[in-house]
C-alpha cells in the first residue's frame, strides 16, 4: 500500500478536536496523577525543570512525528514509517512489535495505577479492579472509534478538571517555593544530572503523542489535523505538567510524595480535605482513561500491519460498524494478560527506554526519507535538522539515567 492510497475499511469519523482530546487523554492520566512521585524522586525539586525538558525533548520527536503522519497516514504508524524509509518487511515487525510490547507495558501500568485511587471507595485487590477496568474498556472499544473516542473525550475533561482541581487548591502554596532554600533551577553540573535522570522518568508521561498517528485512517482531512492534533495535544500537556509538579512541591514534603501511590491526593487533602473523596473519583477517571485509549492504539496497530501483510489478514477484518473488531478483542486480551501478569513498576524504565530508542529510530527514518522522498508539496513539512536533533535528545536522555 503506497502513502496514496485510502482504500481504509475505517470510517473517517474524527475532526481535530476528537483527536485533540484523544491525544490529552493518552499522554495525560497516569503519567501525571501516579508517576509524578518518580519524577520528584530522581529531581527532588528540580521535577518542574524535569517535565519542562522531558516535553523540549517530546516536542522535537512530535515534529518527526507530525510530518510522518502527513506523509504516511496509515493505522501502522511507526511500522509504516519504518517499511517506506528502510524496506525490510523484518524491521518494520520488529519496530511493530516493539511498539506492541510498549503499549502493553503502558496498559498494564495506568490499569494497575487506578488501585491507589479505587481503593478509596471499595477494598479489592488492585489485580481486580484493574483486570474488571480492561474487560469493561474493551467492550466499549468494540461499539466504534466514534463512540470510543467520545467517551475518551469526556473521561479526558473530566482529568483536566481534576488537575485543574489539584493547582487551584495548591496555587495559594506556590509563594513557599519563592521563599525555599532548596533550587527549583538547575544551576550546576550537579543539578542538571538530576533534571536529566528526573526527565528520563517524567518522558513516560509524554508518551503516548506517537500514537494518535495510529488513528490516521480514521481522521478528517488527515494531512492537516493529525500533525495540529499532536502538536496542540503535547504542549497543553506540557503546560499542565509543570504546573501541576510546581503545586505538588509546594504543599507536600518531598519525601511524602515519592512514597505515595496516589500523590495528587496528597495535596488535595492537605490544601482542602473536604473534597479529596470527590477528587479521588475524578483521578479514578482520569487513570483509567488511559487503558480505552492504549486499547485503541493497539488494536489499530495490530489492524494496520494486518493491512500491510505485516500480521494474518484476518486481522484487518472490520464489523458492519466499521471497527477493527477482532484485532480489538485480541488487543484487549494481550492488555488483561499483561496487567494480570507483568511486574509493571520493575517494568517502567524498560518501557521508557525502548519508547525513546524506536523514537531515535523513527527520526532515523525521517532523516532517510527527507533523502530519498523530499516531498516539498506536503501540508506538513519539518526542517531537515529536526529529526536529527530529536534522536540525539533522545540518546542523551538514554544516557542520563545510567548516571
Amino acid at each position: 500500500m503506497t502513502k496514496n492510497d485510502d482504500r481504509s475499511g475505517l470510517r473517517r469519523s474524527l475532526g481535530l478536536a476528537l483527536l485533540v482530546f484523544y491525544g490529552l487523554g493518552i499522554i495525560i492520566g497516569a503519567g501525571v496523577y501516579v508517576a509524578v512521585g518518580d519524577v520528584v524522586e530522581a529531581a527532588g525539586p528540580l521535577a518542574a525543570s524535569s517535565f519542562v525538558l522531558a516535553g523540549v525533548i517530546a516536542t522535537l520527536t512530535a515534529l518527526s512525528y507530525a510530518e510522518l503522519g502527513a506523509r504516511f497516514p496509515e493505522a501502522a504508524g511507526a511500522a509504516a514509517y519504518v517499511k517506506e524509509a528502510f524496506l525490510s518487511d523484518r524491521f518494520s515487525i520488529l519496530t511493530g512489535a516493539v511498539v506492541a510490547i510498549v503499549v502493553l507495558i503502558s496498559a498494564a501500568t495506568i490499569a494497575r495505577g487506578t488501585a491507589g485511587y479505587a481503593q478509596t471507595f471499595i477494598a479489592l485487590p488492585d489485580w481486580l479492579i484493574a483486570g474488571v477496568l480492561v474487560i469493561a474498556f474493551t467492550a466499549v472499544a468494540c461499539l466504534g472509534v466514534r463512540d470510543s473516542t467520545r467517551m475518551a473525550a469526556i473521561m479526558t475533561i473530566i482529568e483536566l478538571a481534576g488537575l485543574g482541581i489539584v493547582i487551584a487548591a495548591g496555587s495559594s502554596s506556590l509563594s513557599n517555593l519563592g521563599n525555599a532554600t532548596t533550587n527549583l533551577l538547575p544551576v550546576d553540573a550537579s543539578d542538571w544530572t538530576k533534571v536529566l535522570a528526573g526527565a528520563f522518568v517524567a518522558f513516560f508521561a509524554f508518551t503516548g503523542f506517537e500514537n494518535l498517528a495510529n488513528m490516521a485512517e480514521e481522521a478528517k482531512n488527515v494531512v492537516r489535523t493529525i500533525p495540529l492534533a499532536i502538536l496542540i495535544s503535547l504542549g497543553i500537556s506540557t503546560t499542565v505538567y509543570v504546573a501541576v509538579a510546581l503545586v505538588v512541591l509546594a504543599v507536600v514534603p518531598i519525601e511524602e510524595i515519592v512514597t505515595s501511590p496516589a500523590p495528587l491526593l496528597l495535596v488535595i487533602t492537605g490544601e482542602r480535605e473536604g473534597i479529596s473523596r470527590g477528587f479521588s473519583a475524578v483521578a479514578l477517571v482520569a487513570v483509567s482513561n488511559g487503558v480505552l485509549i492504549q486499547i485503541l492504539v493497539l488494536a489499530r496497530l495490530l489492524y494496520g500491519m494486518a493491512r500491510r501483510s505485516l500480521l494474518p489478514g484476518w486481522l484487518s477484518e472490520v464489523s458492519a460498524f466499521q471497527v477493527p473488531l477482532r484485532a480489538t478483542v485480541i488487543a484487549g486480551t494481550l492488555i488483561l494478560v499483561s496487567t494480570l501478569v507483568l511486574p509493571f513498576h520493575a517494568l517502567l524504565r524498560i518501557s521508557t527506554t525502548l519508547t525513546i530508542l524506536l523514537f531515535v529510530l523513527v527520526n532515523l527514518a525521517l532523516c532517510r526519507l527527507h533523502y530519498l522522498q523530499p516531498a516539498h508539496q506536503l501540508a506538513f513539512k519539518v526542517p531537515v535538522w529536526v529529526p536529527y536533533l530529536a534522536a540525539m535528545s533522545n540518546l542523551l536522555l538514554v544516557a542520563a539515567q545510567f548516571y
